[in-house]
């Protein structure tokens, strides 16, 4: 065991690169990149490189590490490296191209995409992004070919849809538009982008109740997107559904409290419908984030008025005249409020000036050149729907009243930024919530606030012996470089205790976890394993091989399936050679031991029902789903997992019974899946 010890620790800095196995190195880093944790796979790589320059592939991987970090100067460095050393690898082209687009170098990412597609003439992806590159150069004719040539390798692509429905969008040709998005919403009626694409053609063409009911559609199918909530808020209003408009600003504003068309436009709402005070809130917050918005400053003086303060209305008047001395509207309510106050030269101040451009009026003259309403009341004379609304970046003063739309409301989809470009690829629609793991690193939920807890696994911590408190969570963190550091220090620590004290379980086990978080399967699995034979009552060591186990696992389906993708195989065939049913058994045989040693620790029923859901055994999972609710009935992540598999087996009634106590309990997505499943039962 010690020379094995010696030669995993040659893998680090502090020897010599010469020595170490890059192989094993690289398999390491990519499980690191594979689970996220992309600062302590750019390490690895780093040693690769350093022993083995010539190679491309630690390049490629260490720039889609960068680009995952926002670090697209560095993505892009590395990928020519990687493209230096073998100019056929496509993965390489993608990734350079993306880096591309984020630094805006449009021109730039149409080369990479145009010389992969040499290589690879059928990869949707790199259509797909070259599509969208034309579209930002405005170049719509090559965008129209490009999605020619992607339709006719995949006629069922629904984004080939929304971009060309786009692209006609951009044109004015919101016929052909509509057609395009009537038969993306038809391949797909679960995307929600589809929805709020047509409802912007509805928009355009004033059919308001329309555009209203898709982007109901739109919401329901993704609650947090804050421009469906915007835009059915204008849809609202066109209608004079204020309450309704209002409500949809609200959503929106708990969504994104910065929003300033939110807070612009709810502000002019709360002032017609009389609630004035609150009103005043809304653009209090719009000119903290603004201070030089002089129609929301001008709109604040109108409700200060209303409420009694003339003194505050009078300094945002004043303002606003100062910025625009021919806006006469201004004078005419400065007038008033200084009257209010008992500033009688003031108001006939403000007042004469008003009269001497009516008077021009009447004479046929303007007054330096003075084009501005009189009043108020004359401002309200347009008519029709174009008369309500104003692009955000209008100043004309005159349009205070207005409700405001973004510039490019009409071709606001996500997908027009939606350029895909990671190579591993996993799914990411309907699948189980994770494994549970002990862990000295969490991520913090904004929307989940339970705290795990088991009493062994307190009384471990209350001990002292391990460097950190465990934590039991299925939201593991990703390792900081500080942290990468520090356990790569531990390793070291522990290793001399090993060689001091061989017999001790719990320091196997310790090193077995730093193992683990640096990503170092196999080393973590013999330390877990030599932890179980010192000591085979202490379930924590079952707990983490298994969960090491189904990473394993859940890696190698991954590749499986990306080269699946390449080749152009099967994905089941692929994955009978490599993965068997057995290897998820040596997984559930390590949970059953588990399980008989804590038969009261939750978790390990929780993974053992994943783990029969992985074997398609779900009978057993729903037994085991039920025990793990038995246990716990407020555990969110059963309720979720068991809905899943009443599904799987038909029970749809069952199914999203549960999935809504998951939402409830804070698993959002389990709401998307009620609506999709609610259809099939319907």
């Amino acid at each position: 065991m010690i020379k094995k010890i010696l030669i995993f620790l040659s893998l680090f800095p502090l020897c010599l690169f010469a020595q170490i196995n890059t192989e094993r190195v690289m398999m390491i880093a990519r499980n690191a990149l594979y689970f996220e944790d992309y600062v302590l796979s750019i390490q690895y790589f780093n040693q690769v490189i350093s022993a083995k320059p010539y190679l491309f592939e630690p390049y490629f991987y260490r720039g889609l590490a960068k680009i995952n970090l926002d670090d697209y100067q560095g993505a892009e460095a590395d990928c020519d490296e990687a493209i230096r050393r073998n100019p056929f690898v496509v993965g390489a082209y993608q990734i350079r191209g993306l880096a591309r687009i984020k630094q805006n170098n449009f021109e730039g990412a149409i080369e990479d995409y145009r010389t992969a597609l040499k290589y690879d003439p059928e990869n949707l992806v790199l259509w797909h992004n070259l599509t969208l590159c034309h579209m930002q150069e405005e170049d719509y004719a090559d965008a129209q070919d490009d999605l020619a040539q992607l339709l006719k390798i995949a006629p069922r692509y629904t984004r080939a849809y929304l971009m060309r429905g786009e692209v006609y969008m951009k044109q004015n040709d919101t016929i052909s538009a509509l057609k395009d998005f009537d038969k993306a919403i038809e391949l797909d009626k679960y995307d929600a982008d589809g929805w709020s694409a047509r409802a912007m053609v509805y928009l355009q063409q004033a059919k308001y109740k329309e555009a209203e009911s898709d982007l109901t559609q739109a919401i329901r199918l993704s609650v947090k997107n804050t421009g469906n909530y915007i835009n059915r808020a204008l849809a609202r209003f066109h209608q004079n559904n204020l309450r309704g408009a209002m409500r949809d600003y609200d959503l929106a504003l708990d969504i994104d409290p910065n929003n300033f068309i939110g807070h612009y436009n709810r502000g002019l709402l709360r002032a017609q419908v009389g609630d004035d005070n609150r009103a005043i809130e809304d653009f209090d917050f719009v000119l903290q984030m603004e201070p030089d918005n002089m129609m929301a400053t001008f709109n604040r003086g109108l409700l200060r008025a209303q409420t009694g303060d003339y003194q505050g209305a009078i300094s945002d008047y004043s303002r606003v005249i100062e910025e625009y001395p021919n806006f006469l509207t201004g004078y005419y309510y400065r007038a008033e409020a200084r009257r209010k106050m008992g500033d009688r030269k003031g108001a006939e101040q403000d007042e004469f000036k008003v009269m001497q451009a009516q008077l021009d009026r009447l004479n046929n003259r303007s007054s330096s050149g003075n084009d501005e309403d009189v009043a108020d009341n004359q401002e309200a004379k347009e008519d029709g729907d174009e008369g309500k609304t104003r692009k955000q970046s209008d100043k004309n003063i005159r349009n205070y009243r207005k409700i405001v739309i973004a510039d490019d409301y009409e071709a606001s989809q996500r997908y027009t930024s939606d350029y895909r470009g990671r190579v591993q690829n996993r799914n990411v629609v309907i699948k189980l919530e994770p494994m549970y793991a002990l862990s000295y690193y969490e991520r913090i939920s904004e929307v989940k606030k339970a705290v795990h807890y088991y009493a062994g696994i307190d009384s471990l911590n209350l001990s002292k012996q391990l460097p950190k408190p465990l934590k039991i969570t299925n939201m593991e963190s990703p390792l900081t470089e500080e942290q990468v550091r520090y356990h790569f220090a531990l390793i070291d620590s522990h290793t001399s205790d090993i060689v001091a004290d061989p017999n001790n379980a719990l320091k196997r086990f310790m090193r077995g976890m730093d193992f683990y978080l640096v990503q170092d399967f196999d080393s973590s699995i013999d330390d877990f394993t030599q932890s179980i034979l010192l000591d085979g009552d202490f379930f924590p060591a079952y707990f983490m091989r298994a969960l090491v186990r189904y990473k394993q696992l859940d890696y190698k389906k991954a590749e499986a399936a990306s080269e699946n993708n390449r080749s152009g195989a099967s994905v089941s065939d692929k994955q009978e050679q490599n993965i068997t049913a057995v290897d998820y058994e040596v997984v559930k045989k390590d949970l059953d031991k588990v399980i008989e040693l804590a038969p009261d620790f939750v978790y390990g029923y929780y993974n053992r029902g994943n783990v029969s859901s992985a074997l398609k055994d779900y009978r057993a999972a729903l037994e085991d789903y039920d025990k793990a609710l038995e246990l716990d009935p407020e555990f969110a992540e059963a309720y979720f997992n068991r809905g899943l598999t009443h599904i799987f087996l038909g029970n749809n009634k069952q199914g999203i019974m549960d999935l809504s106590k998951a939402g409830e309990l804070g698993i959002v997505s389990a709401y998307n899946i009620i609506k999709r499943f609610t259809d099939v039962q319907e």
